[in-house]
């Protein structure tokens, strides 16, 4: 049963990030419909199986050949969804930290502040010299361009480069353009209550994590947040590891906490091949409709 409700909360969650996108792209003087922004946010899903991150770049392409939108300008409102993403995991971060600081505090501080501080420490322990080396390129690059930028605007793919730019500064802007901010807030409000509920309601699954709370629910959203965002195919491994990891404050032994983290994520791996291969075949449908 908890599994079952867990695909429902991902469902609507998927449908009201359809929606919010189609929030943003509204102030680029498009309307795209929302069936369409769907399909093409379960084809970004199913394309992050094959290699991470590809599926940003794949809904804006099939939305575009769908709706006839700019794929740059495209890119530029999914690169403003990410950051306010993003900013939302940071703040569920901070009220799961403060909610329980006792008991989650030290699990962040020792696997997550530690390793994290602990690598920006070691690149920065880089010669002066590197430094000099690369600030003396860059600043070489940019007196090179100012001398020879009439005929360096005339390269092919200078011109495609600053047209992209150009587009995805577009997309950005969205959301400071955006006249439905209220509805773009509740929709993301939605988004990561659905993810929450997502997340808590699997606990029930196995006998091991049926005692936690939503709280505790909430943490484990946003550690396997944490271990999605890893340069992985849609965080297999980073995933399982962080939460069974994590599960282990509780006195879940690793091998419960990985079955709760195999249940997690496979059961949305199918729901997302499962709507993805909806999507490709209404896609597919529309497009033969509008040849005929």
């Amino acid at each position: 049963m908890g599994i079952l409700l867990s695909l429902v909360f991902s469902v609507a969650g998927f449908i009201s990030r359809s929606i919010r996108w189609n929030l943003l792209i509204e102030p680029l003087g498009h309307k795209p419909k929302v069936s369409n922004s769907f399909y093409a946010v379960m084809t970004g899903y199913l394309a992050n199986f094959a290699l991470p991150r590809l599926g940003e770049i794949t809904r804006c392409a099939t939305l575009s050949k769908s709706e006839k939108i700019p794929v740059d300008a495209l890119i530029g409102t999914v690169i403003a969804e990410r950051v306010i993403d993003v900013i939302t995991l940071v703040i569920l971060l901070f009220v799961v930290f403060i909610a329980k600081i006792k008991f989650f505090g030290q699990f962040f501080i020792d696997k997550l502040f530690i390793p994290l501080f602990g690598k920006v420490h070691a690149s920065l322990q880089i010669s002066v010299f590197y430094y000099i080396f690369a600030g003396v390129f860059v600043l070489g690059i940019i007196i090179l361009y100012f001398v020879f930028r009439r005929k360096i605007n005339e390269i092919f793919i200078v011109r495609k480069t600053k047209k992209l730019i150009r587009g995805i500064y577009a997309g950005l802007s969205t959301i400071i353009h955006m006249q439905k901010r209220w509805q773009f807030l509740l929709h993301t409000l939605f988004i990561w209550t659905m993810y929450t509920m997502m997340t808590y309601v699997v606990v029930f699954a196995i006998p091991a994590t049926s005692g936690l709370s939503l709280i505790d629910g909430l943490f484990l959203l946003v550690i396997g947040g944490i271990g999605m965002s890893a340069p992985v195919q849609n965080g297999f491994g980073a995933f399982h590891g962080i939460i069974s990891l994590g599960l282990t404050l509780y006195g879940i032994p690793r091998e419960q906490g990985l079955v709760y983290a195999t249940i997690a994520h496979e059961s949305q791996a199918i729901l997302i091949f499962l709507l993805a291969g909806y999507s490709l075949l209404m896609l597919f449908l529309n497009r033969r409709r509008k040849i005929v």
